[in-house]
């Protein structure tokens, strides 16, 4: 017989390097997939070479700086073939994660236009599940590199390609414990010695002497404002960061007091209606509606600016609602401790309608904004509630299409009738009274079946009660079981069933219902057999159950299985080696980046593809297969030790 031909990397790489290159002048993949079809070697080795080839092309053209479409064109051409089989699925988002990787953000914006727009086509087979890691992967990497301040517009299409990527109720974009981001930290000055806030209130106080006129166009001549309502506004940002601090009753009452602060400020700090539409539309025309702050300005200069600013204020009670909602919602993740009491709850309902005051006085449009506000906050707690039954998904599996059933003749009555007195049975009207019914044709041998034999024999009841009974057995009064008054019940029920010494005068006087059942207990035993007589059945029935099983243990024996403890140890022998061994338990390169992209850690890695293994293979799962996939993949050593030789010589 002829050897079979061995296959020859490097110059299928090239082969395809070329045709790669002939593509992407012509546009078409055709030849490509011609090429492919043609060359000698098998489907893995070849898609194989093909994904290092098209890495390889791309690489090349990043080196010479061809341009973003150059790139995207490489990409779209291993997009199609991907399309086809010819290449992995997970191609594209390695070549995408090369580019991102390469080139400058100006650059990596104009190529996410193009992930950005293939996200029909990044939810289909085989690209979703061979590659929704890899592009998560590929976006964080990206957000990292990206200043949240300088390119808030290309953070934000990130994080919407991700909602419409993966579905709703993927675990990775969901905040399931309620965690808070306790990074964000609004720093403002909190030395007041040096405050600049007490300099320009005396000249204010110094500037008081002007005209009526001149007065009513300072809106900073409403309440004057100082350091101490300053430190008192900002302190409040520190509690929206991290509301549980609210649960603290020291820390509620510094809130509780600042709030109050704030919002009787907001209340005398009443804006103009006509001066705020003005100055929305002079924000339109200047195109300043785009206009971003990533943080507050905590600048003491501002505040009686800000305090003017509608839209500043809008901010601000919102997070008040916000707040409240959190303080009063029932989350599952939410410690048992963290509760309100009557006392905070009403402040946060006085609270809350006076932010809602606010919200309708502020202009422009202030009924229909805290209109919307309330319906958002109302929508909200639909999505808490959601989340507290653990997120489930959306989707719904669509009914099986089944042909219509064809309407049937209605029945007569008088046909049922007939059939059943053919069939010898009797409709009841209803099919399960019907089934029930005609379970046993004889109504009286139904009632005396001893299938419906539900009390207990005198010797099963009276058991422990004779044993304890019995002076050997030294058991005080009050443990006996005789002295339970449930027991007691029971009992009197049973003999009156079953025993005839119930019925049996006695001129005995007994004055507790234990006293009278241990007079009982005393008649029973001589007439029941004694427990002695019962414990030898046992013990012969025990030994004759040893010798059934020494038999079993003489007779030989199938392959053992493949238990949790095998597992455990030759996971962690294996480590990062376990992807030679995959190979040899029929795992394809699919399932194995599957298993990657499930966990980081090699431990956990190996586990996943023994547990996987051992449940598709079911009783076929033994520790000889393991032992054969060890010794194909060049670790005898593992199986060594982890099996040893005793185990290693049965299976042979």
């Amino acid at each position: 017989m002829m050897a079979a031909a061995v296959f020859d990397f490097s110059a299928t790489r090239k082969a395809f390097e070329a045709e790669i290159h002939e593509a992407e002048r012509v546009s078409s993949m055709t030849l490509l997939q011609e090429r492919f079809m043609k060359l000698s070697g098998s489907e893995t080795e070849k898609k194989s070479t093909l994904d290092q080839a098209f890495r390889d092309v791309l690489k090349d053209h990043i080196v010479k700086e061809s341009g973003c479409d150059v790139y995207l064109s490489v990409i779209s051409l291993a997009v199609d073939c991907a399309k086809e089989g010819l290449c992995l699925g997970m191609i594209p988002f390695l070549m995408l994660d090369d580019v991102f990787s390469s080139v400058t953000l100006d650059v990596c914006e104009r190529v996410f236009k193009f992930v950005e727009d293939g996200v029909s086509i990044w939810k289909k087979e085989p690209y979703y599940t061979g590659g929704k890691n890899y592009l998560l992967r590929m976006c964080n990497d990206l957000l990292r590199r990206l200043s949240r301040s300088q390119n808030t517009v290309f953070c934000g299409r990130i994080q919407l390609f991700l909602a419409r990527l993966f579905p709703l109720e993927e675990k990775s974009g969901l905040n399931l414990q309620s965690h808070f981001n306790l990074e964000n930290v609004t720093s403002y000055n909190l030395k007041g010695d040096d405050s600049t806030m007490r300099s320009e209130d005396r000249d204010r106080d110094e500037s008081m002497e002007m005209e009526e006129g001149e007065m009513s166009d300072s809106h900073s001549s409403f309440t004057p404002i100082d350091y101490n309502l300053y430190r008192k506004f900002w302190s409040i940002q520190d509690f929206f960061r991290n509301p549980n601090q609210c649960y603290k009753k020291d820390l509620w009452k510094s809130f509780a007091s600042n709030s109050d602060e704030v919002l009787k400020c907001f209340e005398s700090h009443k804006l103009d209606d006509v001066q705020a539409s003005k100055k929305k539309k002079e924000m339109l025309a200047g195109d300043g509606g785009n206009v971003y702050f990533a943080k507050y300005l905590t600048s003491e200069k501002l505040l009686d600016l800000q305090l003017a600013d509608s839209n500043f204020r809008r901010y601000v009670l919102v997070q008040f609602l916000i707040l409240f909602q959190y303080l009063n919602a029932q989350v599952k993740f939410k410690a048992p401790n963290l509760v309100v009491t009557d006392e905070q709850a009403l402040w946060i309902k006085n609270a809350t309608d006076i932010v809602y005051k606010l919200l309708r006085e502020t202009p422009p449009d202030g009924d229909q904004f805290a209109k919307m506000v309330q319906h958002t906050l109302e929508r909200e707690e639909n999505w808490i509630t959601w989340k507290n039954k653990g997120c489930p998904t959306y989707d719904r599996e669509r009914p099986k299409t089944e042909t219509p059933l064809k309407k049937s003749r209605k029945r007569a009555m008088g046909e049922d009738i007939k059939e059943a007195e053919d069939s010898k049975r009797v409709n009841m009207g209803s099919a399960e009274l019907t089934k029930l019914w005609n379970l046993c044709p004889d109504n009286m041998e139904a009632c005396s079946n001893a299938e419906r034999e539900f009390l207990p024999s005198l010797e099963e009841f009276f058991e422990e009660a004779i044993e304890q009974s019995d002076p050997e057995a030294m058991v005080e009064d009050e443990y006996k079981v005789v002295q339970n008054p449930n027991f007691g019940f029971r009992a009197l029920r049973l003999l009156a069933c079953r025993s005839p010494h119930f019925f049996q005068p006695t001129n005995n006087q007994f004055k507790t219902l234990p006293s009278y059942l241990e007079n009982i207990l005393s008649k029973l035993a001589k007439e029941l057999p004694s427990p002695s007589e019962e414990l030898k059945t046992d013990t012969d029935m025990a030994e004759n159950e040893e010798l059934l099983d020494e038999k079993k243990a003489d007779s030989p024996q199938g392959p053992p299985p493949l238990t949790q403890e095998h597992i455990d140890i030759l996971a962690e022998k294996l480590g990062a080696d376990w992807k030679k061994m995959a190979p040899h338990l029929d795992f394809k390169g699919a399932e194995i980046t599957a298993i990657e992209g499930d966990s980081n850690e090699m431990n956990t890695q190996a586990t996943q593809l023994l547990v996987t293994w051992q449940d598709r293979e079911g009783p076929r799962a033994t520790v000889d297969i393991i032992i054969a996939a060890l010794e194909d993949a060049g670790m005898q050593e593992i199986s060594d030790v982890v099996f040893g030789e005793g185990e290693e010589s049965s299976s042979s």
